[in-house]
């Protein structure tokens, strides 16, 4: 057996296996061995019904019957309940706080509960046991001896492989099943189990395939940190004797996909350091000029930034830094700063030109509003800017109309660009398109685009030699470990200071029994001429046959109601995620220009466009939000001087929900922030997550922030040693193969 070779080739796998093991990107024996554990089960003693003992954690193999959910009598949430059943006896099952458990499950499905005995004689029952779906392929059910009738209703997951014979019991035929203390719970799929993973890379681990699996990783780095090698670290992951085995694999593979980021980050950036780019050498007193005209006075922060980024760009080097900053922080006014440089510098060995700066905003109407920004902060100098969008192109300045834009054809506007005479180009990701010729490209302003690496930079350039500098900002915030790890390849510059007078927004966990006083509160807002914000978790109201499967508030039901009940004579609109993108931006212009007066959306708002009139934003739901995010809504209302005002109103209230959402009334910023969510719930909760390409090991490493350090360093004195990796061929072999995996570029 070979780490390539297909799992059909070794595993006789019937239709909804095959489809199960697709869905979850299973195709090779490697891919099996690297689906990896998200949880260990401890073992409690395998016993029946019938020899059940209050106080005790235990595992039953049985059928469930009768679930149904209800909602307790005093508290008033909600509690599954169902009878569990063997061949000895039946017991009662109750999940509280988890109504889905009814939903998912049915009579007559064959599963294996884990949990404690609770109760006494007749009230005995098993509080929140964890449920394991098992079928014929894990587990003999004969019903006398020689009798496989149940057992062959489905394809053994081997060939070959056959179950013992035996009385009238559920027995689990995994030999790790049976004598490991820890159980491997998986990722599972219609169609696999977490016994049907724990069966099959028994087998395949059976065979000593993990003992000739090479180690990309010197020995050396393993014997630094006491991290096992490849071949141990595959069996203590998916079977371990102890916490311990398993905790040391975890680390082990964290370790591996941290360092091999760190590697292919180091790598591109040693690439982009090498590359020419046009050294930007704009008079000083130009640019303290244009920082005077701001019709602010610039923080300490804004000051530190715009020296690191006009630092950068002097070198000749390409730069590439990462500008991160909460909502309202003043981004926009370095990066305008550091346009206004590049367009006073003439191209390399030239009297006369300008060199050009491209600004890419994540949607159409943002790009929009960073073009009415650019013109606030260029209106008093001589340069035109140019907005490339999908519905329009248009210029500043007008030669009709003096100190505003005009709309202009699409074929002028390229003209103009291609020509140089358009030195700052605003538009979404349409500005990498082949239409879009730059004459002399010298910086790229990213906006909430996490990554955007040398290649597009490359691409965007075109026929130019030198690489664009590269700027990319974001208000997403973002853990330490996080920036080291995904953002290896950028130099990081945080603008953690906000505006002098701009006043701190007042948020409040609003009781079922102070809602009216939100209310209250949101109509004085509105009867001062302001507009709110109300967030909602779901798009529409859930069907009324499984309201218990998520009671959450629906955009398009509280839009309903509050139009009906508490503000009639106020405009109220919607926007969600599946309206088309020019549904959405017609909406929020329409939001922008006052024509409504409360905007009912789910988190799409998230990141989106600056309403200074908005003052108020209601989160409904708000424990189902991570508390980055919830940062980040509501630093939607923190735009103008106006007093600005958060109400969160979480739908369960215990007290670690509580605890978690006052964080946000404490902390100091949204970096704060994110490392509170980082710990209390895990890396999975970060926004953006999913444009990452990162397992569910590699982000939990990213809690350990020495672990993500020295994967760093190691990397960093690799790159040193050896960046074509010539002399480490299965380490670049391996990196190779990761790197397509994840979404580098």
């Amino acid at each position: 057996m070979q780490l390539s070779d297909l799992l059909m080739a070794h595993f006789r796998l019937i239709d909804s296996q095959r489809a199960a093991l697709t869905r979850l990107g299973i195709v090779t024996v490697e891919d099996l061995l690297y689906h990896f554990p998200f949880r260990y089960e401890q073992g409690g003693s395998e016993v029946s019904v019938a020899g059940l003992i209050p106080g005790t954690s235990v595992s039953i193999v049985g059928t469930l019957e009768k679930l149904e959910t209800r909602r307790s009598w005093k508290r008033k949430i909600p509690v599954s309940e169902g009878i569990l059943k063997d061949s000895t006896g039946k017991i009662k099952c109750m999940w509280f706080n988890q109504p889905y458990i009814a939903k998912m499950y049915h009579t007559g499905t064959l599963v294996k509960a884990t949990g404690k005995v609770a109760g006494t004689g007749a009230k005995t029952y098993l509080a929140n046991p964890e449920l394991e779906r098992v079928s014929a392929t894990d587990i003999g059910l004969f019903k006398t001896q020689g009798d496989t009738s149940l057992a062959s209703r489905e394809e053994s997951p081997l060939k070959q492989n056959t179950a013992e014979e035996g009385d009238l019991i559920y027995q689990v035929t995994s030999e790790s099943a049976r004598n490991n203390k820890l159980f491997a719970q998986y990722q599972e799929s219609r169609g696999v189990t977490s016994l049907w993973f724990r069966h099959a890379i028994e087998k395949v681990l059976a065979g000593g395939i993990a003992e000739g699996v090479a180690d990309p990783i010197h020995k050396e780095i393993l014997r630094r940190y006491n991290l096992p090698t490849l071949a141990t670290a595959l069996v203590w992951v998916h079977a371990p004797k102890s916490t311990k085995d398993a905790d040391a694999a975890r680390k082990r593979f964290a370790f591996e996909e941290v360092f091999y980021i760190q590697l292919a980050r180091g790598r591109e950036k040693a690439s982009a350091a090498r590359e020419q780019a046009f050294a930007i050498v704009a008079p000083q007193k130009e640019v303290g000029a244009f920082m005077a005209s701001f019709p602010f006075t610039a923080t300490a922060a804004q000051k530190s930034a715009i020296g690191a980024v006009l630092g950068d760009m002097e070198s000749g080097h390409a730069m590439s830094r990462l500008l991160e900053g909460d909502v309202g922080s003043g981004k926009t006014a370095v990066a305008a700063t550091a346009a206004f440089s590049v367009v006073n510098t003439r191209p390399a060995g030239q009297t006369f030109g300008a060199l050009q700066v491209a600004y890419m905003a994540p949607t159409e109407i943002l790009a929009k509003q960073h073009f009415e920004s650019f013109i606030q902060y260029f209106k008093h100098f001589p340069i035109n800017i140019g907005l490339i969008t999908g519905s329009g192109c248009y210029k500043f300045p007008s030669k009709a109309a003096r100190g505003k834009a005009t709309t202009i054809s699409r074929a002028q506007l390229l003209k103009w660009v291609a020509q140089g005479e358009i030195p700052v180009v605003i538009g979404t990701h349409a500005l990498i398109q082949k239409s879009v010729q730059f004459k002399h490209l010298a910086l790229v302003i990213i906006d909430e685009q996490h990554r955007f690496g040398t290649n597009q930079r490359r691409a965007l350039a075109k026929k130019e030699a030198r690489l664009p500098h590269l700027l990319s900002m974001t208000a997403t915030p973002i853990p330490r470990t996080l920036a080291l790890t995904l953002y290896g390849d950028l130099d990081l510059t945080l603008l953690d200071e906000m505006p002098p007078g701009r006043k701190q927004i007042i948020t409040t966990i609003v009781e079922p029994s102070e809602r009216g006083k939100a209310y209250s509160k949101m109509r004085q807002e509105l009867t001062a001429g302001r507009q709110a914000y109300v967030i909602c978790p779901r798009i529409d109201e859930p069907d009324p046959e499984k309201a218990f499967a998520l009671q959450a508030k629906s955009v398009k039901e509280e839009a309903k109601r509050l139009k009906k009940d508490i503000f009639q004579e106020y405009e109220i609109d919607i926007l969600h995620s599946k309206m088309k993108p020019r549904e959405k931006d017609a909406i929020m212009q329409k939001f922008l220009s006052h024509k409504v007066d409360i905007l009912v959306a789910t988190s799409v708002v998230e990141v989106g466009v600056n309403v200074e009139n908005a003052t108020m934003i209601m989160i409904e739901g708000a424990e189902r939000f991570g508390l980055s995010q919830l940062h980040q809504l509501r630093g939607r209302v923190v735009r103008s001087n106006h007093q600005a005002y958060c109400f969160v109103c979480p739908e369960t209230r215990g007290e670690k929900t509580l605890a978690r959402l006052k964080a946000l009334t404490t902390a100091k910023n949204g970096f704060e922030l994110a490392e509170m969510d980082l710990h209390q719930r895990g890396a999975g909760t970060l926004a953006g997550r999913e444009q990452w390409g990162i397992s569910d090991v590699g982000m939990e490493a990213l809690k350990n922030l020495k672990l993500v350090e020295a994967a760093r360093l190691e990397a960093l004195a690799l790159i040193q040693k050896d960046e074509s990796l010539e002399m480490h061929p299965l380490l670049a072999e391996a990196l190779h193969k990761r790197t397509q995996a994840m979404h580098f570029e």
